[in-house]
C-alpha cells in the first residue's frame, strides 16, 4: 500500500513510519520535514499535499496541536488552538482525502487518553479528543467506496515523558513502538468506525 503518515516526523509518527515501512511505501508529510509538506491548519495546504502525493490507499494522522492551561485562566483563543488544529486539521484530512484516495482505503486519526481520563490543565484535549473519537464513529457510517475510519487513542508515550510527564503523574507511559502496532491494526485490518485504546 502507498500510506501518507502526516507527522511522520514527531514521536509517534516515527513509530508508525517505522512500523509501517516494513511492508509498505510510506510518505511522510510534516510542517517542516518529510518527503512532502503540509500544515494541516490551512486547507489549501491539505490538498496541495494530496496533489502531489497522488492516490494513494491510508492516510495516518499523528499531527495536532492543544493548548494545555489552568481552566480558570482559558480563553476562547486558548481552545481555538485544538480546535483548529488538531481537531479540524485532522476533520480535513479526511474531507479533502475523500476524491484522492483509492477505493477501500482507510484514514487513522489520532485522539488520545484525555478523552476519557482527564487531568489538570487539559480541558483543551479532553474536549478535542472526544470531538476526534465522536467524528470518527459518526463518518464511518457513511464513508463512500468501501472507505474505512478509526482513530487511535493513546495513553502518554514514554518517550514524551521528559516534555509532559509533570502532567501526567500516575499513568503508566506506553513507548511509541507499541502505540504503532495500533495504528498497523487500524490500516492493515478491516474493521471500522473504532477507537483503538493504547494504555
Amino acid at each position: 500500500m502507498k500510506i501518507i503518515v502526516v507527522g511522520g516526523t514527531g514521536t509517534i509518527g516515527k513509530a508508525v513510519v517505522a512500523e509501517l515501512s516494513k511492508r509498505h511505501t510510506i510518505v511522510v508529510a510534516g510542517y517542516s520535514h518529510g518527503d512532502v509538506k503540509v500544515d494541516i491548519k490551512d486547507i489549501k495546504s491539505i490538498e496541495s499535499m494530496y496533489q502531489s502525493v497522488g492516490k494513494f490507499d491510508a492516510v495516518v494522522s499523528t499531527a495536532g496541536k492543544v493548548h494545555f492551561g489552568d481552566f480558570k485562566e482559558m480563553t476562547p483563543e486558548n481552545y481555538l488552538v485544538g480546535l483548529n488544529d488538531k481537531l479540524m486539521g485532522q476533520v480535513n484530512l479526511v474531507l479533502a482525502g475523500l476524491k484522492y484516495i483509492n477505493e477501500g482505503g482507510s484514514f487513522t486519526l489520532t485522539s488520545g487518553i484525555l478523552s476519557r481520563d482527564p487531568i489538570r490543565y487539559g480541558s483543551s484535549a479532553s474536549m478535542v479528543n472526544g470531538a476526534i473519537d465522536s467524528f470518527v464513529i459518526a463518518s464511518a457510517i457513511e464513508m463512500p467506496r468501501m472507505l474505512r475510519i478509526n482513530s487511535i487513542s493513546p495513553t502518554i508515550v514514554s518517550e514524551s515523558m521528559s516534555a509532559y510527564g509533570d502532567y501526567f503523574h500516575g499513568f503508566e507511559p506506553a513507548p511509541a513502538a507499541r502505540v504503532a502496532i495500533a495504528y498497523s491494526k487500524s490500516v492493515e485490518g478491516a474493521q471500522t468506525g473504532q477507537i483503538y485504546q493504547v494504555w
